[in-house]
């Protein structure tokens, strides 16, 4: 089967979301570009290290001088829309990549569907015919530091941790390792 290559050069929208409620939600990078909509599914953990990882890319090509990069999201509103819909699912991510094209001031993602087989991850732009699906997306600087911005806020909403042992606290109770599942009368 030959590979896919989903290219988003100018998406419109770019944003991780969810489906689902606290505590049993899938998570989704969904890029949108004219009529075109694409939804992969990634683990919270993966988004959550996504968002940290964009932010640190930028502020690395700040220090190495560049001037027209914002140090945090920009100004106005932020998309708090929810996924479009219809949501379907092009493939899982099993890997991303992360990088900045100097020649057009953009950040390239890629998210690179899990497989049975060892996943070889291809160089950014490698569109050789073997390897696994991708989703490609070139954002530019104010879009990526917007779309960490809403995946931290995002990966955030979910079930509030446990004081003592930062594990999410479930609806119905919650037994605390670190009490030995002894609860306190009240």
């Amino acid at each position: 089967m030959t590979r896919q290559v989903i290219n988003f050069d100018a998406p419109e929208r770019f944003v991780a979301g969810t489906v689902g409620m606290p505590g049993d939600r899938t998570f989704f990078l969904q890029a949108r570009q004219d009529s075109a909509v694409t939804s992969v599914v990634i683990e919270k953990a993966q988004a959550a290290a996504l968002a940290e990882r964009v932010d640190q890319l930028l502020d690395e090509v700040i220090t190495r001088g560049a001037e027209d990069i914002p140090e945090g999201v920009s100004p106005g509103p932020s998309d708090t829309d929810p996924l479009s819909v219809p949501i379907v699912e092009e493939f899982r991510v099993g890997a991303m990549a992360l990088g900045w094209d100097e020649a057009n001031r953009r950040v390239v993602l890629e998210a690179h569907a899990a497989s049975e087989e060892p996943l070889e991850i291809p160089d950014i732009g490698d569109d050789d015919a073997d390897g696994s699906d991708t989703l490609r997306v070139w954002l530019t600087a104010a879009q990526a530091r917007d779309f960490a911005e809403r995946t931290r806020s995002v990966v955030a909403a979910g079930r509030p941790a446990c004081p003592f042992c930062s594990q999410p606290l479930e609806a119905d109770g919650h037994v605390c390792p670190r009490s030995n599942g002894y609860r306190r009368r009240t």
